[in-house]
């Protein structure tokens, strides 16, 4: 809804309240009642009169009635909807009276009643006057002849509160659609006015007096009495109610009018919105709009030029429309005469305003109208544009007198000027004058002086420098439109002040200001004065000042040097001298001037320009809050880097308070950390700093530091290493330089840019006449761009150039010297070099259709197109009347761009010749051959014609690219399709073969499988339901092969994700052009991609790659031998395109590994991930449930761009660090992240781990185990208890235990090998237990225990039963006595390998006869009393709980009977050995007895039979005598018995038992002794 305005929203609740049914339907009877007799409207008028000075004081109507009547058509413009259509009829009599009518009492107060009934209902202003001519009720209660309506009712009371009426309120009268009726010949609109205009008249003599009120009080005649006293009383109860009523209402009403100022109510038009102007296209369509305020509601009236517009006069031209306060001006397909000044006017009757809008109606390019051409325009464009004033005109610009190219020096004045003549001449119209160099818009400065005279335009240069040079461009704009008049300005070098010295730089910019530091650039200049420059002086100059101070001691070769040392708040200047082996340069023009302020900074310092004289700026910092130490800087980077200087930038910490900070910088050798502070004297202000004399080649890194009042903060993290050299490299020579001619004093020069070049800053291009050696600059501002026209040259010589690139880094060498080339203009004779000349003869013209009159031609492009574009071709034909050929006739004034013509106004079945010509920019061409007669007839065949223009293009080793165009004459049904036709050139006609077997439907086709080196021709056939038509024409042999440096067309998708198909051409000549098309028709509609050709390189991006771009994209250069290639976008390709796109356009970082997590050793917990490659400026932010999380004492993060290693570690898990952990990747434009969530079990188990590896680190701290308590059986079978231990010393001791006793070991183990082990020999279950080992010194101790129990013994000697049974010696047979023993040896025999014995693979049951068992080591079976079915295979089956092993024998053959022979042997020899004779037992080997006494031995003795007994006496038999008693009782007891012994009894004595089975000695010596004292006695008596 639309605002209005605040004098119409203030009485919105009293309109409301006015606007009641009932009282509308009482002051409806009232006014009726009024009209009754004009005797009666004297006396109310005269009441109404008392009341009239409050009524005046509310008014603002002050026109008199004459006046107000002849302006009531403009009176007011409101209230057209509030009209009831009873009201509307009631009041439509009293409007169509004249002013006559209004001299009349009664009908003055009829049109006054019925005025005020309007505007109570319409305007809610109209019950004032009823108000205040009826305040007093007596007067109706008198006034009998009143006639009350029969079906009046009571007004309902609808007041506003006195708390309402004293709010101030705004005031808002709702906005009514006005009627579309016309009444008596005027508008809807007109006819309100005048109704108004005449309710005002009526009102305005309604209260103009005040006579007769006070008589209707007593005048009464006696018919009106009569008449009161037949009412009813019914009717007098009714009629006195409805006064009251009535009186109620006027009087709330009257009260609250007096509150109002009805100069608030009243107002003058003034626009809400006005309407704006409009730019469109030809044919479009276009509405202005506005919305007006103002009271009574304005009328609104649209011009066009100052004309009101006619909607009649142009119906559906134009739509004026007034819909809620809203009006518009709808122009329907709008043109040239549209262009005009169109304006709205509000008018009413507190005044008019109007507003002012333009149209401007736009032509497509290319499209000219021909009625705006004049005679003699000539080419002459035309410019359309739309004068402030409202003058819609079109324009003819033209330039006379124009300047020319300029020539001066530095530090002249050179000015340029050009006359201005535009037609029609408006003098009221002045046209925009703008001045640009080099497409940049110039402004009036000291540098620049610009005037316009209204005739004349010029521009100055006070003191021309060469960043003046340029090509400069006069501009006259008229309205939308404009002309433009161009011509290049050169400035050469002022002389030098020393003779050889090199020329001054040029365009000194300031970059990246701050507080203390700035970066000044600027470009090399294009002579050097003949030796080299060797450097750069920089100077700056405070601005107020003309002191210049010298900022570097040494020259600097690269265009940048960081300045540092600059005072904050003041501005600087700067120029620059460049120095060789001659001397130093004139200086360069100053920079503009730049203040030293930090932009970081600009919100918390607020600055004050001062005078203007000094160029100062007075900073003032906030007051400094309490001290809080600043954190590190962030985001550290090396954002310049060369052999001169380095180049820090960094960001401001998050954490420094309100103080003002610094910084200290450091740097040191990369893979050291050896930190020195660079500037240990003054802080730096600026978050940039310059560092200079760094070690050339040295890899350096660098961390910077925060300070204020409080402190020095931690370091930032230190930059990765940066080498100290050059990163921008001086460029290559540019290639390929070609002149090319252009006029008589100048040559254009074209060149290829040098490769890989970075940062370019333009090119120097020079010229030397041939022979001379010297050479001159051409342009001493660089250029950009590959081409160049060098200017001033002298004509009729000759040339040659060279390029040379700059960047910041210093100039390339000179390119290689162009081909010579003599000045003059391009088109002519007599030229060096190729010039354009007119192209050959077309050829092979052939009839396409024919009718009755006219005849259709096609023919061949020439083979020569003269070095330049064929612009267009002309045909001429004569008439061969009985084979005499007549006068050639022009069939084309202008040329045709097709190779295929229509030729009219024929005679039909008359024989006609042809011929045509080939035109282009220098001419044209020989006309071709007259071709063969062709008659022109009616061609009536059914079969298409042939097709025509068929083109080789995209010629390859195996592959060539057909192109051709429909037949002109279809036949009698539509085409159907094509089909292709080849054969070798060389071939025979029959020889044709068809290419395809189905008609294709396409207009083009790329053959394939050719033979490489073969030539080739095609023809084309057109079918239609006819059948094939005739063949096209042949082409020209086409040689399948791939030309010398053919290239293909390249798609690329760059990093904002364009999809682009690139081509590259190096056989380029001027005038040559890239086409691209689609399915090999030209692309015309850039809506889907745009080309972009630059040199050599042409880009056909695609603005949002999707199916309606599937085909074949080719691409072909003009004026080049067939330069041409495809490429074929299909779905997949295009998905594949869309997939590497978005890749691009938002690139992930690759990474190698996703994020994990590990525990270190100490307890640590890690969290990594590997990209799989990083710049230097990648950045890693790390996330926590949705936080981020900064480096600090419990975070330890680390980025290594090299490796691409990101990871985080921290020193511990605590229960608050579950959850969900993420590294976000940021390389450029690339992103990526990885999350690893850790919670419930998984974060547990973690955390478990950690813990366990922090105690493990501890534990490691002392003396430990690295390999716990382990066992191992060796190859002995015992077992072996060892344990690896680590950090050992000399004091280090080790206790083995067995369940809690000790293990006492006889040697100490000297650790030497680090591994401690104890041997357990023939281990068996009475070793089952808990080992444990102790190792400790002064450090500590590690405990290492081993349970051998249960399971883990079982497992123990599971293995100990394999090494027993691998250890099993192979199965032996032995024969015994009882039968034949089968055995085998083991290390040794445990009880738990268990043995098995099989017989012929049958598992043996074991008897007294056939037995097992183990003695020792031996495992044996016995096979007791064989026979031969003890014959066969036996298997050792050796088991250890898990595995069988088997050894086996075979028993049997001469193996069994060997040892069945034995066993035979053996038995036998045990039968001797169990029966022969032999002493059980008894007699000893020595027996000492002592003379005299008896000695007694016995002995048993067996055998079977029973043995024979013999004694000897020292090997002699002897028997039984006295003094010896022999025994042998029972054949088993021997006994020998001497009473008394002698010394001669001493001997040995031998038992013998024999029988016939063997024979056996048992031996006895007995000494007899004799005492001492006895031999004493003897010896005495001796």
């Amino acid at each position: 809804m639309l605002s209005l305005p605040f004098h119409q929203r203030q009485l919105q609740h009293y309109d409301r309240a006015y606007r009641h049914r009932e009282l509308h339907s009482t002051l409806s009877h009232y006014h009726k009642q009024a009209k009754s007799s004009s005797a009666l409207y004297a006396q109310g008028s005269a009441a109404y009169s008392r009341s009239s000075g409050g009524h005046r004081q509310a008014s603002a109507f002050s026109l008199d009635s004459s006046s107000a009547h002849s302006h009531s058509s403009a009176a007011y413009s409101h209230g057209s909807a509030a009209y009831e259509h009873s009201a509307a009829r009631q009041s439509s009599a009293a409007y169509g009276l004249d002013s006559e009518a209004f001299s009349s009492s009664s009908a003055a107060y009829r049109h006054g009643s019925e005025s005020i009934n309007k505007l109570a209902t319409a305007y809610r202003l109209g019950s004032e006057a009823y108000s205040l001519g009826l305040k007093d009720s007596s007067l109706l209660a008198e006034d009998q002849s009143y006639k009350m309506s029969p079906k009046a009712k009571r007004a309902k009371q609808n007041v506003v509160s006195e708390e309402r009426e004293n709010e101030a309120m705004d005031y808002s009268v709702p906005i009514f659609t006005g009627r579309e009726v016309s009444l008596s010949g005027i508008t809807d609109t007109e006819e309100e006015r005048i109704k108004e205009s005449a309710a005002y008249l009526a009102q305005r003599n309604l209260f103009a007096t005040g006579e007769g009120v006070r008589v209707s009080k007593v005048a009464k005649t006696a018919s009106e009495e009569e008449h009161h006293e037949k009412k009813s009383r019914k009717v007098v109860v009714r009629e006195s109610a409805e006064r009251v009523a009535l009186q109620r209402k006027l009087e709330e009403t009257q009260a609250f009018r007096r509150k109002l100022n009805r100069d608030q109510l009243l107002h003058a038009p003034e626009f809400v919105i006005e309407p704006r102007s409009h730019t469109v296209w030809e044919e479009q369509t276009v509405t202005f709009h506005c919305s007006v305020a103002g009271w009574p509601e304005p009328r609104v009236t649209w011009y066009k030029n100052n004309v009101p517009i006619d909607v009649q006069a142009h119906p559906g031209k134009y739509t004026i429309e007034s819909r809620y306060g809203l009006h518009s001006l709808h122009i329907s397909t709008c043109d040239f005469d549209d262009i005009a000044q169109y304006r709205a006017s509000a008018m009413n009757v507190k005044g008019e305003i109007s507003a002012y809008a333009s149209l401007v109606v736009k032509r497509y390019k290319g499209e000219v109208d021909a009625s705006l051409l004049r005679p003699g325009a000539g080419s002459m464009p035309l410019g359309l544009g739309v004068s402030p004033y409202g003058f819609a005109s079109r324009f003819e610009i033209k330039f006379v007198d124009k300047f020319d190219v300029a020539f001066g020096r530095e530090g002249e004045t050179m000015s340029l000027g050009c006359s201005v003549v535009i037609s029609p001449d408006i003098k009221r119209f002045t046209p925009g004058i703008e001045w640009y160099r080099n497409g940049v818009l110039l402004t009036p400065s000291k540098w620049v002086q610009m005037h316009w005279s209204g005739e004349r335009a010029s521009l100055t240069l006070p003191h021309a420098n060469k960043e003046d040079e340029g090509l400069y461009t006069l501009r006259v704009v008229m309205g939308d439109y404009y002309e433009e008049y161009s011509s290049y300005v050169f400035v050469r070098d002022a002389d030098a002040e020393v003779p050889g010295a090199p020329g001054a730089p040029l365009d000194v910019q300031c970059l990246d200001a701050n507080k203390d530091y700035v970066i000044v650039s600027w470009k090399q200049p294009a002579v050097d004065g003949g030796s080299p420059i060797l450097g750069y002086f920089i100077d700056r100059c405070e601005v107020g000042t003309s002191h210049w101070t010298q900022c570097n001691e040494t020259p600097v070769k690269f265009a940048r040097l960081p300045v540092t040392g600059l005072v904050e708040g003041r501005s600087y200047t700067f120029r620059v001298r460049a120095v060789n082996s001659a001397g130093v340069s004139l200086p360069s023009r100053v920079s503009p001037p730049v203040a030293a302020l930090d932009p970081s900074d600009r919100a918390r310092l607020r600055s004050h320009p001062s005078a203007p004289w000094t160029g100062q700026i007075i900073v003032t910092e906030e007051e400094p809050a309490e001290g809080v130490v600043p954190g590190p800087p962030t985001d550290l980077q090396v954002i310049e880097a060369t052999k001169n200087y380095v180049v820090l930038s960094w960001k401001p910490p998050g954490q420094r308070g309100h103080e003002g900070i610094m910084y200290y910088v450091e740097k040191c050798v990369a893979g050291t950390e050896d930190w020195q502070r660079v500037n240990t004297e003054t802080p730096v202000r600026s978050p940039r700093f310059a560092l200079f004399d760094l070690a050339e080649g040295k890899a350096y890194s660098f961390r910077v530091r925060c300070c204020n009042s409080a402190g020095v903060g931690q370091p930032s993290e230190a930059t990765a290493a940066t080498v100290a050299g050059d990163k921008l490299d001086i460029p290559k020579a540019p290639g390929r330089v070609m002149p090319v001619r252009n006029t008589d004093t100048s040559v254009l020069v074209t060149w290829a840019e040098p490769p890989d070049a970075k940062e370019l800053v333009g090119y120097y291009i020079e010229s030397s006449l041939v022979g001379s050696g010297h050479w001159e600059p051409c342009n001493n501002n660089p250029v950009k761009g590959t081409r160049f026209i060098c200017h001033g040259l002298a004509h009729g010589e000759q040339y040659i150039f060279r390029v040379r690139a700059v960047n910041a880094a210093g100039l390339s060498e000179f390119s290689q010297d162009s081909e010579p080339i003599e000045v003059k203009a391009a088109i002519g004779e007599g030229s060096p070099i190729a010039l354009p000349s007119a192209p050959s003869a077309p050829y092979d013209i052939v009839v396409l259709e024919s009718v009755r009159d006219s005849m259709v031609l096609g023919w061949k492009q020439p083979q020569a197109t003269g070095g330049t574009e064929i612009t267009g071709y002309y045909v001429n034909y004569r008439e061969v009347v009985g084979g005499v050929p007549g006068k050639w006739r022009e069939a084309n004034t202008k040329p045709v761009s097709d190779r295929a013509y229509r030729i009219e106004n024929l005679k039909e079945n008359m024989v006609y010749q042809f011929q045509v010509a080939a035109a282009n920019l220098a001419g044209v061409g020989t006309p071709s051959e007259p071709s063969q007669p062709f008659k022109c007839e009616e061609w009536s065949i059914a079969v298409p014609g042939p097709p025509h223009d068929v083109t080789c293009t995209e010629v390859r080793k195996d592959s060539v690219v057909l192109l051709w165009k429909e037949p002109v004459y279809t036949g009698r049904s539509p085409i159907a399709g094509y089909y292709v036709d080849m054969k070798e050139h060389e071939a025979k006609e029959e020889l044709w073969r068809s290419v395809n077997e189905k008609p294709l439907q396409k207009k083009y086709l790329k053959v394939q499988g050719l033979a490489r080196g073969r030539r080739y021709v095609f023809r084309v056939r057109a079918a239609n339901q006819a059948g094939v038509g005739k063949p096209s024409d042949t082409t020209d042999p086409v040689l399948a092969e791939t030309p010398p440096g053919t290239k293909e067309v390249v798609v690329e998708v760059d990093d904002n994700g364009v999809i682009s198909l690139n081509f590259e051409c190096e056989q380029m000549s001027p005038g040559s052009k890239f086409v691209w098309s689609k399915n090999y028709e030209p692309i015309e509609d850039d809506s889907r991609m745009n080309i972009d050709t630059k040199g050599g390189k042409s880009k056909a991006a695609f603005k949002d790659l999707g199916e309606e771009d599937l085909g074949i994209y080719s691409c072909v250069v003009t004026d080049t031998d067939g330069v041409s290639a495809s490429h074929t976008i299909d779905e997949e390709e295009m998905k594949r395109l869309l997939a590497l796109s978005h890749e691009h356009k938002f690139p992930t970082v690759p990474l190698a590994s996703e994020l994990a997590v590990e525990i270190l050793e100490k307890g640590e917990v890690r969290f990594w991930l590997q990209a799989e490659k990083l710049s230097g400026n990648a950045k890693a932010n790390f996330v926590f449930n949705d936080k981020e999380i900064f480096n600090g004492e419990k975070y330890k993060m680390k980025v290594d761009q090299k490796t691409g290693l990101v990871e985080m570690i921290m020193d511990k898990l605590e229960e608050k660090d579950e959850g969900t952990y993420t590294f976000q990747l940021q390389d450029g434009k690339a992103t990526n992240q990885s999350s690893l969530v850790l919670i419930g079990d998984v974060f547990k188990k973690l955390q478990d781990e950690a813990a366990f590896q922090r105690k493990e680190w501890h534990r490691k701290q002392g003396p430990h185990f690295v390999d716990k308590l382990g066992w191992e059986v060796t190859d002995d079978c015992n077992v072996m208890l060892k344990c690896k231990v680590a950090n050992i010393k000399k004091e280090t001791h080790i206790v083995w235990y067995k369940d809690d006793r000790e293990i006492m070991v006889d040697e100490e183990h000297d650790f030497k090998d680090g591994v401690c082990t104890l041997l357990i020999s023939e281990f068996s279950k009475k070793d089952a237990g808990t080992y444990e080992v102790i190792l400790k010194d002064d450090r500590g101790k590690d405990t290492s225990e081993l349970q051998l129990k249960d399971t883990a013994f079982a497992e123990l000697m599971s293995e100990v039963c394999r090494r027993i049974a691998l250890s099993a010696s192979d199965l032996q047979i032995q024969s015994t006595a009882e039968g034949i023993r089968l055995y085998s040896y083991v290390t040794y025999y445990v009880e738990d390998l268990r043995v098995g014995w099989l017989h012929n693979d049958t598992q043996l049951k074991f008897t007294e006869r056939l037995r097992s068992g183990v003695t020792g080591e031996q495992l044996w079976l016995q096979i007791n009393e064989p026979t031969p079915q003890d014959k066969g295979r036996y298997t050792m089956e050796l088991f250890d709980g898990k595995t069988a092993y088997q050894k086996s024998v075979d028993l049997s053959g001469q193996a069994f009977d060997e040892a069945f022979a034995e066993f035979q042997r053996l038995k036998q020899a045990a039968i001797a050995e169990k029966n022969r004779a032999r002493v059980l037992g008894g007699l000893p080997d020595v027996v000492t007895i002592q003379e005299g006494k008896a000695l007694n031995l016995s002995c048993t003795v067996w055998g079977d039979p029973t043995p024979e007994v013999s004694w000897l006496k020292n090997e002699k038999a002897f028997g039984s005598d006295a003094n010896c008693l022999l025994r042998f009782e029972a054949g088993k007891n021997v006994s020998f018995s001497i009473s008394s012994v002698s010394t001669l009894d001493s001997g040995k004595y031998s038992l013998v038992v024999k029988n016939k089975f063997g024979t056996e000695t048992s031996d006895v010596t007995v000494s007899v002794f004799i005492p001492e004292e006895d031999t004493a006695e003897k010896t005495a008596k001796a």
